[in-house]
């Protein structure tokens, strides 16, 4: 899954990644859409088949995000750098949202997203360690969706945390 507050960049990082296209035009996401990918995870040698579901931020969409967390494993946590408010509901919501409904342990990297406004930069790197440490996320990432800076580090590095966690990869 891909969590995180309206306008962190979400919907950017899966487009990012799956398409290596970004829309300067913000679209909100109207409760979730669902993305499919397969990759190739060399460090481990395995193919993998993704599927990824980019929640809708707003809090009209609190009460059906629930039940896309079913069968959930992994998250990228993802803050906006400029927007405090969205660091702070990393923790005060969406991890706490991840814990609870889903029901096996997950796996979740904590990401920085919008690197490319390093002049509106309110939170930094420094804190992103830091809470990474603090949540136990299993990686912090700083990304630019708009010009795909760390995007696929980012997911690939889910993916094989997800893998190592479950014992399918070393």
């Amino acid at each position: 899954m891909v969590l995180g507050d309206a306008a962190v960049g979400k919907t950017s990082l899966i487009n990012q990644y799956i398409e290596h296209s970004f829309q300067e035009d913000y679209k909100p996401t109207l409760g979730a859409n669902i993305i499919r990918k397969d990759i190739y995870i060399n460090k481990i040698n395995v193919k993998v088949r993704l599927i990824m579901w980019d929640l809708a931020g707003q809090e009209k969409y609190n009460v059906i995000r629930s039940m896309y967390f079913q069968g959930c494993v992994g998250a990228l946590l993802v803050y906006d750098i400029t927007r405090r408010s969205t660091f702070e509901t990393v923790n005060s919501k969406w991890l706490r949202d991840f814990e609870k409904y889903v029901k096996q342990e997950g796996t979740y990297v904590l990401i920085g997203n919008k690197t490319d406004l390093t002049e509106q930069r309110v939170v930094s790197t420094e804190e992103g360690n830091s809470f990474m440490r603090e949540i136990n996320a299993s990686d912090f990432i700083e990304t630019s969706a708009k010009y795909g800076e760390n995007v696929e580090k980012a997911f690939e590095n889910l993916v094989y945390n997800i893998l190592k966690k479950l014992g399918e990869a070393t």
